[in-house]
């Protein structure tokens, strides 16, 4: 049985181990040791994911990933009424501990009370949060399951994210042309001030009900009194539609040509990356009817919804295996305001040890 007082000690527990993207070394290691204690053998990839394993025929995969953003060190998590928050200078940590805690609880109530389960094969990945590195980065040939739950869902478990977009990154450098700014200003060129027009043009914000566009950074110059001769930015677009995403590229790389011929003697130097692919879940898919009837079974509806955002997911489904990715209790995730409610909490734990209960599939 759920034990509501462990599951919420061992989030807390969690929360407090700091672990922003490419810091996960103690976090990996706490897993270890109570993993180790359930039972599973722990590895790491040569990127530094963990992967616990047991020993059975048709294991399913579990994941959540170890890394939280900023503001995300010395966290201070305290319990008020049905909900685990902040102390409001930083983020709380549910997203993703909230899932990996879940994650936990259930194994550990099978364990205790000896009920029999499917196998299960576990992933907690590294550098989610910077563009899924982490999955991205992983050793699929440890991964032994075709099928998979990804705990790293916003909202209540069941609200499952029916689809994903792809996400383009990018990256712009300008060089321009340093000056005293106050002596011979005319004999510079502002690499802000060229950075700037080109920004001004970019769509911003959200473009459509699929589509969004973003500058997310922007750093340059030197001193008060230089025409900076230097500037970069970076920023992203996303979108379910691979013709918006085509379009949007060649709308950014048109603004980038009309730029570098209004300022011949600048250098502009662009690159795009994709981070991450869409995907659309199938109603067919035999792991979504699983979980359909798991969630069912304790009562609750079904909440297939549509994501801007990415998880493991994205990478897994590429990699062929079939994944679902559930919410896990945590609410206004990447802020200081961000909480978990317990009885959703409970309800993600509940879910996780109901699918392990279906051993025949």
């Amino acid at each position: 049985m759920i034990n509501e007082e462990r599951l919420v000690r061992t989030f807390c527990d969690l929360v407090r181990i700091d672990s922003p993207s490419d810091e996960e070394e103690e976090m990996a290691q706490e897993l270890s040791r109570r993993l180790t204690a359930l039972g599973f053998r722990p590895e790491r990839d040569a990127h530094g994911n963990l992967i616990a394993s047991e020993d059975g025929d048709n294991p399913l995969l579990l994941s959540a990933h170890m890394d939280t953003v900023e503001p995300g060190r010395g966290i201070k998590p305290r319990v008020e009424g049905d909900r685990v928050v902040s102390d409001g200078t930083t983020i709380l940590g549910g997203d993703c501990k909230a899932g990996v805690a879940a994650i936990l609880e259930a194994l550990e109530s099978m364990k205790e009370d000896n009920t029999p389960r499917r196998s299960v094969q576990l992933a907690f990945t590294r550098g989610e949060e910077i563009g899924l590195v982490g999955a991205r980065n992983m050793d699929f040939s440890m991964i032994k399951p075709t099928e998979a739950v990804v705990f790293d869902g916003n909202g209540p478990v069941n609200k499952l994210t029916s689809a994903s977009p792809t996400y383009v990154s990018f990256e712009v450098k300008v060089t321009g042309r340093s000056a005293h700014a106050g002596v011979e200003p005319e004999k510079g060129l502002s690499a802000i001030k060229i950075a700037a027009d080109i920004i001004n043009q970019f769509p911003q914000g959200r473009l459509d009900e699929e589509t969004t566009f973003n500058v997310g950074t922007i750093s340059g110059g030197t001193v008060r009194n230089a025409v900076p001769e230097s500037a970069s930015f970076t920023g992203e677009f996303r979108s379910r539609s691979l013709e918006t995403l085509d379009l949007l590229q060649l709308q950014a790389k048109g603004i980038f040509d009309q730029v570098r011929d209004k300022y011949k003697e600048a250098v502009i130097e662009d690159g795009f990356n994709i981070e991450f692919h869409t995907y659309t879940l199938d109603p067919r898919e035999k792991m979504l009817g699983l979980v359909n009837r798991t969630l069912e079974s304790m009562g609750l509806t079904p909440r297939p919804e549509p994501s801007g955002g990415g998880t493991d997911g994205n990478v897994m489904r590429r990699r062929g295996i079939e994944c679902v990715v559930v919410g896990m209790s945590t609410y206004e995730m990447h802020t200081v305001r961000e909480y978990v409610i317990i009885p959703d909490l409970v309800n993600t734990a509940t879910f996780c040890q109901a699918l392990l209960s279906q051993i025949a599939l």
